[in-house]
């Protein structure tokens, strides 16, 4: 199991960034020699189905069909995304629009959004069948573990929901679902697209609802780069966005499809299971897919999105957000 609520915080701009990427990235380049543009990406996490459509478009050349020469730099628990684009490692990354605006109201950071891979957040409140929390105010007078970071995120759902957060004893969580198969707890915040697979390996049956259907509307793998980036790179970010575009709809077609493929690629060494990469795969598909393509972000969806950063104190606005490159493509 790889839970990572809390990976993607953002420690300081300018000092965190040459020593955070250097041990864990590992880079893939299989397309550079016949293709002209460079352009690399830092992925926000260890190789897990997060990251299918990528592994895809690389696989069948989509980005050299696009005239980049891409690379791939893989995270892990060490890698802070926003730093490996300051410090000019990485083109593009991964984050979370919480960290990422938080850098730019607070640190003045240089980035902008283009595109977002989560329409919803998946993060949620994962319970068992047995004992089943289908919605916020069914945490009354029970015990939620959450991960010390997530706590501001938990309390603003409670809020939007009309629940005070005194009525929930809420407890330190480490990531282990352990507590809440003793009994010890009744739920646990986690990724409802991995953590309920864990769960039922060992017996049980999960239940789980995300925090985005019941207020906290914000994306999650939003694209990000420096303004600087956005502005000397632009033809090959609209290319990147195309083709990544059509590796994720081509995996989103048939997610029990791929993955099996990539068990002594992409996915060798990582402890997890082709099964738990499957199941991933799956539960993802409808939070990435959009009536308007993979990575849009709408308006309204924006408004939404800092509408529910604004209950937890992170003050952004829609100048942090640049939609014209999915525009072109």
């Amino acid at each position: 199991m790889t839970l990572r609520l809390n990976r993607r915080r953002f420690l300081g701009v300018a000092a965190a960034g040459a020593a955070a990427t250097a041990a864990s990235a590992m880079s893939f380049r299989p397309f550079a020699a016949r293709a002209a543009s460079p352009l690399i990406m830092q992925a926000s996490w260890i190789n897990d189905a997060e990251f299918c459509g990528y592994f895809l478009a690389m696989d069948q050349g989509y980005y050299g069909d696009e005239g980049l020469a891409f690379e791939y730099l893989s995270g892990g628990p060490d890698v802070i995304p926003e730093s490996t684009i300051i410090a000019k490692r990485a083109d593009l990354t991964l984050t979370t629009p919480d960290t990422t605006i938080k850098a730019i109201s607070e640190q003045g950071a240089p980035f902008k959004i283009i595109g977002a891979q989560y329409q919803k957040n998946p993060i949620g409140i994962v319970s068992l069948k047995s004992n089943p929390m289908t919605k916020p105010s069914d945490l009354v007078g029970k015990t939620l573990a959450v991960p010390p970071v997530n706590v501001i995120s938990v309390e603003a759902m409670l809020k939007l929901n009309g629940i005070d957060k005194a009525d929930v004893n809420i407890v330190p969580y480490a990531y282990d679902p352990t507590p809440l198969l003793r009994g010890e707890i009744d739920a646990s915040l986690d990724f409802t697209t991995n953590v309920p697979y864990t769960i039922s390996q060992q017996g049980h049956e999960a239940h789980s609802f995300l925090l985005y259907d019941f207020g906290f509307t914000i994306f999650n793998d939003t694209v990000v780069v420096t303004e600087d980036v956005l502005k000397e790179k632009r033809k090959e970010l609209v290319a990147w966005l195309r083709a990544s575009r059509k590796g994720w709809d081509e995996n989103l077609s048939d997610p029990a499809a791929w993955p099996p493929q990539w068990k002594d690629s992409w996915f060798k060494g990582t402890g997890r299971t082709i099964d738990n990469e499957i199941y991933f795969n799956k539960a993802q598909k409808p939070l990435i897919e959009s009536p308007n393509g993979v990575f849009s972000m709408s308006e309204n969806d924006i408004d939404a999105c800092l509408s529910a950063l604004g209950q937890i104190g992170i003050q952004g606005n829609r100048d942090m957000f640049d939609t014209t490159l999915l525009e072109e493509i």
